[in-house]
């Protein structure tokens, strides 16, 4: 492809226009950042839980935080941080409305936070802790409260960069059509981002702990007996018990060491994954944050926080995309630590849970294609709830059904290639209707107020990470899974919980939408006055 044929190609993907306003390399160089943000969330939101529940043993039989179960205990904490830590998004959002550097108001955090969300990053994964200790109860204490300390200073960390970067949307570019292909894309990088941390870590963590891994079967306990052989004669030669019962004492003993072994082992691939991790995303930070220009800002006095809640509470269109989301908060909980929980006790296979996660990919990629024409088609709102309550009867269907034949697993399958299109809707269409909020609150206000209206973005997300997370581990100890042995009690339990509460969602956050008013049509017509206003107000001067 010729540099003009590619300069064509990326102006069309983008809607840019060649020579005015924003340029295809700082929708890209957006992009990049996204992809690299996905590294960091994706880690922790996927992971942080497992790490506590399998590899630090809270999900174990027998593990208590003062009164609680160990799993209840995490899933009260991830649910609890997530939501403080949403709450903090629009005071972040006011202090992104009060920012003014001569970088702009959103790009210097790229630069500034990333290495601190690195660090905090590798610390909610640092392996200091001991399984067997957690599990008799030694460090039990000593570790939850650590990590929880460290997973709110991270969460905390990553808001002062998380709502700034996608506030930056509304400052490269005001038209709607560009700022929504911009959020296209940059969605399909984070969707990419966050895949690749979702199907690679359990295909690694099942490949290095699979040594670990024990059957009762004649055979296994058959080797174990063998290699114990020495002991099992002297305990029945010292000890009077039987030749059985002392291979039974001495393979119990063995589980038990592969039991904390595997647990041990889980930690370190988990701390090394991040680091990895961090290390690939830190350098797409600082590359989103040197390409990208803002142009749509404004200079007036920096609005203090109460006045920036008044502006949000005037922007009734943002408040139905926000009850929209926290109803939707549990519509993607197979693909939280649920749907791993699923794969690897259920299904046997914590590799699995990269086919669940790729399976929503393809219905995904259609949706983002998709998107700019159904946007014209049908405007965003009804894009929006259509392919809702289409997910609904997906879910619906896919819970009648079950799992527990391969024609039941295949019929599923297509259920979640399906699923991905609201799925990817979501992503994308969410963006860009925040966007169109920011200009009708310029128009019915004459203050943009950037930072407090994306500030919604993020908290939605953090709802549907902290519902997901909550759901995932409150599932795990609804289904009696034991973390240290691999049982499950009721399989069915766990598969009930998940796909239920996602049906659920999935209508209720169509609900809202049905009052919401902004149309492509009238955004255009609320630029055009602001537009108007401001050349009024120039020529006055």
């Amino acid at each position: 492809m010729s540099k003009m044929n590619e300069s064509k190609f990326l102006h069309k993907l983008f809607g840019t226009t060649q020579g005015k306003g924003v340029q295809p390399k700082e929708a890209f160089a957006y992009s990049v950042a996204g992809f690299g943000q996905n590294f960091i969330c994706t880690i922790i939101g996927s992971y942080i839980t497992v790490f506590m529940t399998d590899a630090l043993l809270f999900g174990a039989d027998g593990v208590t935080v003062g009164t609680l179960n160990g799993a209840v205990a995490v899933a009260i904490l991830m649910l609890g941080a997530r939501v403080f830590d949403a709450f903090n998004d629009p005071i972040m959002g006011s202090v992104v409305d009060k920012t003014r550097t001569k970088w702009g108001k959103c790009r210097p955090y790229l630069k500034c936070m990333a290495i601190p969300i690195g660090i905090m990053t590798i610390l909610c994964f640092l392996p200091i802790f001991s399984a067997e200790k957690i599990y008799d109860g030694s460090q039990t204490t000593q570790a939850f409260v650590t990590i929880a300390i460290i997973y709110v200073v991270w969460s905390v960390a990553y808001t002062i960069a998380d709502v700034p970067y996608w506030g930056l949307s509304t400052c490269l570019t005001n038209d709607t059509e560009t700022r929504g292909n911009i959020l296209t894309v940059a969605r399909m990088f984070c969707t990419v981002g966050a895949g690749v941390v979702t199907v690679f870590i359990p295909m690694i963590t099942g490949a290095v702990t699979s040594q670990y891994k024990y059957t009762d079967s004649a055979a296994d306990l058959a080797l174990i007996a063998q290699h114990k052989a020495d002991a099992i004669a002297n305990m029945v030669a010292n000890q009077g018990v039987t030749a059985e019962a002392a291979a039974q004492t001495f393979v119990g003993t063995v589980k038990q060491g592969m039991e904390i072994a595997n647990a041990d082992t889980l930690k370190w691939v988990y701390f090394i994954s991040a680091v990895v991790l961090v290390v690939l995303a830190m350098p797409m930070f600082f590359y989103g944050f040197k390409n990208t220009k803002e142009r749509f800002t404004s200079e007036e006095e920096a609005p203090s926080f109460g006045h920036n809640l008044k502006l949000l509470f005037k922007n009734k269109e943002l408040l139905l995309i926000v009850l929209s989301g926290i109803l939707g908060g549990a519509r993607m909980v197979y693909s939280y630590t649920g749907g791993l929980y699923f794969a690897k006790y259920v299904l046997q296979n914590e590799g699995l849970y990269g086919i669940i996660t790729l399976l929503v990919v393809p219905g995904g990629l259609v949706a983002s294609v998709l998107v700019p024409w159904m946007s014209k088609k049908f405007t965003k709102k009804w894009a929006y709830i259509a392919v809702h309550i289409f997910g609904g009867v997906v879910m619906a269907i896919m819970y009648f059904v079950g799992y527990d034949a391969p024609w039941k697993m295949a019929i599923c399958a297509i259920g979640l290639v399906l699923l991905g299109i609201p799925q990817g809707v979501n992503n994308i269409i969410t963006y860009a209707m925040i966007g169109d909020t920011v200009d009708y609150l310029e128009w019915k206000t004459g203050e943009r107020g950037e930072g407090i209206c994306f500030a919604m973005q993020t908290l939605i997300n953090k709802i549907g990470m902290a519902v997901g997370a909550f759901i995932g581990v409150l599932s795990m100890s609804i289904a009696g899974i034991n973390a240290r042995t691999y049982e499950v009690a009721d399989p069915q339990a766990l598969w009930q919980v998940l796909i239920i509460s996602g049906a659920v969602s999935m209508f209720a956050c169509a609900v809202p939408m049905f009052f919401y008013t902004i149309t492509e049509k009238r955004q255009k017509e609320m630029v055009d006055e602001i537009a108007a206003r401001k050349l009024a107000a120039e020529k006055t001067k």
